[in-house]
């Protein structure tokens, strides 16, 4: 076995082995060499190379999303390590564990003119759960901070960060170890969830007759078939859930915006609940946001085991317990409460299914009709990575196979590493995946597509309305030079030339039939990754949608 020199480096490799970090995402850079001597040369890591830091780090978070392990993510020194933070920050937000491993000059040459050097310690502070600031010599002080830094990832679900300063040479390597790590076990496990007395919040649901189950991102089967189902069978319970939480039922209500929007001030009172229950993590819709901040329940209840926003300024209790545990213990002490509640919003449920496929069967080629043959058009049993801005908020407008399990950033909601985190996700998934994104995202995350890793049968969705579509639907806007270059960001640019230097297949659309035929060819082509670029009508989308709206009434 070939093993880096320098003693720290190999304390670090040990520890990640010890704790069962396996996956490694490597971006190439000198100072980390011992680093990537010890993780390429062990059998025992899966090791990937990434250059771009950016795309390598949302790559990362892709996997670790899909196979609910840390993923390793290891740099060199400098402005390369700063590159990691937007996933970073999409790790803390959404629970996902990284563990970023830095390397660093010595502490000496910090900020004394030497090259290629930053002050890399607790740079991602606001965002890390634990900070490992190691000295060079090992030491057992330096195990206990690596130890501490894999267990938090784990347990708390989140990112991590190892600052290791490594001094010249880099690249001498040797046959034999020289360290004895100290392997902390105490914190490998979390302890048996218990479950606290909950009567008290029994008598709460027992007298009251509108209950709002809200679910916001989730994993796909997460809940219980047995909770699914009794929460379906209360006449006082309405569940709202959205193409994100992978939560699905006949009865519950899956298009928030669809449903709400058209209402008056005296449907959103009496739509109001008594008691509002979430789970999962971020939640989509604006407009659900703002009515309950508006229309604030008696009680809020948020169930999970580590985090409880306060999103719509009304919180009243966190259930720090896994959801299924929760209901198991709840249900029993539920008694049955005459009411109308879901009656009626069942009615203006089926009233805006019929409404939603008028306006679909009268509206020209455009964001709207793409997105829903597009997701209509979805293999079974395949996964969907969506980007965000437009294309999640389309996506919540149209009702999804409930066999399709569905992904997006939707932590900090940013563009900037949709298309490399689909990427990772499908590395490791074994169902085809299809990503839908839009232009500007697309070609924001271009560098996405550098790298040898991509599934043949993963395939990208471009839908290209030639900007910032989702601007045009937002307050304020108006046609003029300032918005549809500082805004909109307009442009020409297509996928064609990218798709030809990295590789890819690439076909394009541009009316309803074009699209109907290149999906088909789409799904049947699996012998490299695919590009599909719809190109629609940028001055029609927005009032296409605002109508849409309107005509839900």
């Amino acid at each position: 076995m070939i093993y880096p020199k320098i003693p720290l480096a190999q304390s670090i490799i040990e520890l990640c082995l010890a704790k069962g970090i396996t996956t490694i995402v490597i971006s190439p850079g000198s100072r980390n060499a011992p680093l990537t001597i010890g993780f390429v040369n062990n059998p025992s890591f899966q090791c990937y190379s990434i250059a771009d830091e950016r795309a390598a780090a949302f790559f990362a978070l892709g996997m670790a999303q899909q196979t609910k392990q840390a993923v390793a993510l290891v740099c060199t020194s400098g402005s390369a390590l700063l590159n990691y933070y937007p996933a970073f920050a999409e790790a803390f937000y959404s629970q996902i564990p990284l563990i970023v491993i830095s390397a660093d000059r010595p502490q000496s040459k910090i900020d004394i003119g030497d090259g290629q050097t930053i002050r890399q310690e607790n740079v991602f502070e606001n965002h890390s759960l634990y900070n490992a600031n190691l000295q060079e010599n090992v030491s057992e002080e330096n195990d206990a901070k690596i130890n501490f830094a894999i267990n938090t990832a784990l347990l708390k679900k989140g990112p991590v960060h190892i600052n290791a300063p490594f001094e010249e040479p880099l690249y001498q390597t040797v046959s034999e170890l020289s360290v004895n790590v100290v392997l902390d076990v105490s914190e490998d496990f979390l302890p048996i969830p218990v479950v606290e007395d909950l009567s008290e919040y029994g008598k709460i649901w027992n007298q009251s007759s509108r209950k709002m189950i809200l679910v916001g991102v989730n994993d796909p089967n997460a809940i219980a078939e047995t909770a699914i189902n009794f929460l379906a069978a209360d006449e006082s319970v309405v569940v709202m859930t959205e193409t994100t939480s992978n939560l699905h039922h006949s009865t519950f209500i899956n298009n928030i915006d669809t449903i709400i929007t058209p209402f008056t001030d005296a449907d959103f009172d009496d739509f109001r609940p008594e008691i509002l229950v979430t789970f999962g993590g971020m939640i989509v819709s604006k407009r659900i946001k703002a009515f309950l901040r508006k229309y604030k329940p008696k009680h809020h209840w948020h169930i999970d085991t580590l985090r409880a926003y306060d999103t719509f300024g009304a919180l009243t209790k966190h259930f720090e317990v896994d959801p299924n545990y929760f209901f198991e213990a709840f249900f029993p002490l539920v008694t049955e409460v005459r009411s109308d509640y879901f009656i009626k919003m069942d009615k203006v449920k089926k009233l805006r299914e019929v409404k939603h496929e008028l306006y679909l069967d009268k509206i020209p080629f455009s964001d709207f009709v793409v997105f829903d043959t597009v997701i209509k058009s979805l293999p079974k049993n395949s996964q969907l990575q969506i980007s965000n801005s437009s294309a999640i908020r389309y996506a919540q407008l149209i009702d999804i196979d409930p066999t399709i399990e569905v992904y997006c950033n939707r932590g900090t909601s940013g563009i900037d590493g949709s298309t490399s985190t689909a990427i990772g996700a499908a590395v490791v998934n074994d169902k085809p995946t299809v990503f839908i994104t839009g232009d500007i995202s697309f070609l924001y995350d271009s560098n996405a597509l550098w790298n040898q890793y991509i599934p043949k049968n993963f395939k990208i969705i471009v839908v290209n309305n030639g900007g910032g579509g989702i601007f045009r639907i937002l307050p304020g806007h108006e046609e003029s030079p300032v918005f549809n270059t500082f805004f909109e960001t307009s442009h020409c640019l297509t996928a064609e030339h990218l798709a030809k230097m990295f590789g890819l297949e690439y076909s394009v659309a541009s009316d309803q039939k074009t699209l109907e035929t290149s999906l088909n060819a789409l799904y049947n082509q699996n012998l490299k990754p695919c590009i599909l670029e719809i190109f629609t009508p940028t001055l029609a989308n927005d009032k296409i949608l605002l109508d849409y709206f309107k005509e839900l009434v």
